[in-house]
């Protein structure tokens, strides 16, 4: 008889050892099969260690069995009525037809009710994977979470040393699990498997880096210190790849560090495929803004692209304004941060009249939204510009509790709408960002101006250099102002506003 354990296994407790001891004997057990679920996860709030450390702690706690272990990385496919079918095909393949696992010959172990119906309905028998009264490894680890956050020594605390099993008690004191399980929960960004929102579509996101890394690495060239050089929020390695080639970086290491793990995973395949000039580049998977990655005083470039809005937008003010605080310990003297971003107007409080064309597609924006992603993409692109501000002003940072304050005024020339320029702005950065027109209703472009980034950034202890400046983007004018909108205060045309900044900040 085969046992299958399907499950995470990051913490393997003391009940279920007694538990498997005596399951083992009463259902003569030959082998021990542990499928390691999401093995491909990591570094994340539900998933915080890789699976080879997983792996590494089974293999010391099967030494306590009657029965020898055999372990299966099974890939995360996200929630699939046939995820335990293709648990056991994984095992199958993986280990080359030794293990084709049958429902006269397997029984499965699991705590999770999904797994178990799916397996009861393939006809395996399933028992639970936890004694009757004991405690399930999840509820351990929140237990051990919240003790932690509240500042308790964990290697030490009660729980640990008496729930958790000596094999994976070392391994996590070992490696430093329990203070990266705190840091994970402490500054929460994103979602539980390690993603920014669940709502963007990475594939969108990707395109863009890519098609845009040659004009960003030109934007900053020059700028760029020699030595250490970290892009923050580096997406899949794009700007790393055009900074590696500059000859007068040739000696510099390079460090990626990204927090989403869908980007995070496709920069370690780009680096084994050897899609970097230099040999020196390395990635973490990490929220660099919640707290240090380097050592004080050690690097020398800090690059952070489309990034410190989404700070602003998911997290609040005070943990941007910590963000920078971190970049300036972290950085040498003389070391720069380049920050390139959007922006908000100078005057943004300023009431403007903005002119919406009409006759580009239809004016309904009320109502919900299609669930589906291209129904929703294809009911955007259906909407005239006015249509879609109307739009815009229902769905923007509701969710945050804002409320879109304006009017709307009829004129020979169509329709205005009467607002702030800042939100004016904000519509006019937003209006075709069809794809992922909801995660982008949550993020706010033009909360600072330049003058307000440029005190920031001086509060923090940076100087701004005089390459700094606030600029409106000719292609953006070109392809998504012109002829959809107009701008006018006080009865007179407007120029059209800035779009986005370089910062160029040197530690003093």
């Amino acid at each position: 008889m085969h046992l299958l354990l399907p499950g995470r296994h990051h913490l393997l407790t003391a009940d279920l050892l007694a538990h498997l001891t005596v399951l083992l004997a009463e259902r003569r057990v030959t082998a021990v099969l542990w499928a390691v679920t999401s093995a491909n996860h990591q570094n994340t709030r539900r998933n915080p260690l890789p699976g080879h450390r997983r792996e590494a702690a089974i293999a010391s706690f099967g030494e306590e069995l009657d029965a020898p272990s055999f372990v299966f990385h099974i890939d995360d496919v996200g929630d699939s009525p046939r995820y335990a079918d293709y648990i056991l095909k994984k095992i199958d393949v993986d280990s080359r037809g030794r293990f084709r696992l049958l429902p006269a010959d397997t029984l499965v172990a699991t705590g999770t009710p999904e797994l178990a119906t799916q397996f009861d309905g393939l006809g395996y028998p399933v028992v639970p994977a936890e004694p009757e009264g004991g405690i399930a490894p999840w509820e351990l680890l929140e237990r051990l979470v919240k003790a932690g956050l509240a500042g308790h020594d964990l290697e030490s605390h009660p729980e640990f040393l008496t729930r958790v099993s000596r094999p994976s008690r070392r391994l996590w004191a070992r490696y430093g699990y329990l203070s990266q399980l705190v840091e994970l929960h402490q500054h929460p960004v994103g979602t539980e498997d390690g993603d920014l929102t669940a709502t963007r579509d990475y594939n969108v996101y990707v395109r863009a880096f890519d098609d845009g890394a040659d004009r960003k690495a030109a934007l900053i060239r020059g700028h760029v210190r020699p030595g250490r050089v970290v892009d923050v929020g580096c997406c899949t390695g794009s700007l790393i790849q055009q900074l590696a080639k500059e000859p007068e970086l040739r000696e510099s290491d390079f460090y990626g560090i990204e927090m989403a793990r869908p980007l995070y995973e496709e920069c370690l395949h780009r680096k084994r495929q050897g899609a970097f000039a230099s040999d020196h580049v390395f990635f973490h998977q990490a929220n660099a803004a919640g707290r240090p990655v380097f050592t004080p005083g050690s690097v020398d470039t800090f690059t952070t692209f489309s990034l410190t809005h989404e700070l602003e937008s998911y997290q609040g003010r005070a943990f941007l304004e910590r963000f920078i605080g971190l970049l300036h310990d972290q950085l040498a003297v003389g070391g720069r941060w380049l920050n390139v971003d959007v922006v908000g107007p100078e005057d943004g409080g300023d009431q403007v009249r903005m002119w919406l064309r009409e006759d580009d597609g239809v004016v309904g924006g009320e109502g919900d939204l299609p669930a589906d992603r291209a129904e929703m993409k294809a009911h955007l692109a259906g909407l005239s510009t006015l249509g879609r501000f109307l739009r815009f002003a229902r769905d923007f940072r509701r969710g945050e509790g804002y409320r879109l304050p304006y009017t709307l005024e009829k004129s020979a020339e169509g329709t205005h709408a009467v607002l702030s320029l800042r939100d004016a702005c904000e519509f006019l950065s937003k209006k075709d960002y069809l794809d992922n027109w909801r995660s982008e209703m949550h993020e706010t472009f033009c909360f600072w101006s330049f003058a307000d980034w440029s005190a920031a950034v001086e509060r923090a202890g940076l100087r701004v250099l005089p390459a700094s400046n606030a600029f409106t983007n000719p292609w953006i004018v070109a392809n998504r102002f012109e002829g959809k909108v107009r701008l006018s205060r006080g009865g007179e045309p407007m120029p059209w506003p800035v779009t986005n900044m370089l910062l160029v900040a040197e530690k003093r």
